[in-house]
């Protein structure tokens, strides 16, 4: 059966200022799927994710979030019920630095719920069990490793019981171990929780563990030159930039 869409983006063309980077490009993203978004530097990839989640307005098209609407249409009313409908981890991972894994993790609650203090609190230790990270409650970012940043910025991405989530380069600063099992929580997530996971990454590892489908962005072109499967795209596409990129070959 055909999952149903989570995401379309249509016809978008995204860039600043006079510089356009993506040009008149359409994808869907399926219900339930981890969908990748890849390709070279300067390609586009985190460009089309800020257009996604809303940081910028596309120049031309849209971005359309299933039964809720466009991010740029309805009012602040309807932005809000699509910004309570995904969560962002950012390549940094965003943690603040003066505020423990719990206070951190509590920041969404705060601001679009009305739950008392211990529900938020409760919420909040939830999330942070999911991902591991019970015993770490009441450490500041500082006090942990890169890759349980990483965790706990994913564990606040979830405080609103998001249908999406949103990852920029997820492995950025980790060692192959903790990137594996970084890749390991998002493989769980998604089958536990069947969130739709939109990972912007150039990881070769990552890709081929993690992606159900990707697609590839290329600099030249400002558009799609591959969709689908990454193990179907190594092996069959006649694309020489895609079998470069898949096979790690050189000009």
């Amino acid at each position: 059966m055909q999952k149903e869409n989570a995401i379309s983006v249509k016809n978008l063309t995204c860039g600043y200022g006079d510089t356009i980077i993506v040009e008149n490009i359409s994808f869907e993203v399926k219900k339930g799927e981890i969908f990748v978004i890849l390709g070279g530097s300067g390609c586009g990839k985190s460009t089309v994710l800020r257009n996604m989640i809303g940081l910028f307005s596309p120049l031309t098209g849209e971005v359309v979030f299933e039964g809720i609407g466009k991010f740029f249409e309805g009012g602040e009313e309807n932005r809000n019920e699509i910004l309570q409908n995904f969560g962002v981890l950012y390549q940094s991972g965003a943690l603040f630095g003066s505020m423990t894994l719990l206070e951190n993790t509590m920041l969404p609650l705060e601001e679009y719920t009305d739950l008392s203090f211990d529900a938020m609190r409760d919420v909040a230790r939830m999330k942070l069990a999911l991902v591991g990270l019970e015993d770490y409650i009441d450490h500041f970012p500082a006090e942990i490793s890169g890759g349980m940043q990483k965790r706990a910025a994913i564990a606040r991405a979830m405080a609103l019981d998001p249908a999406i989530l949103f990852l920029d380069e997820p492995s950025a600063g980790l060692d192959p171990i903790t990137s594996a099992e970084l890749d390991n929580l998002i493989m769980e997530l998604s089958k536990s929780l069947n969130i739709t996971f939109v990972i912007v990454t150039h990881e070769l590892a990552s890709i081929f563990s993690i992606a159900h489908r990707i697609i590839m962005l290329d600099k030249a072109t400002k558009g799609i030159i591959a969709e689908g499967e990454p193990h179907h795209l190594q092996k069959e596409s006649d694309n020489p930039l895609v079998k470069q990129f898949f096979n790690r070959e050189l000009n």
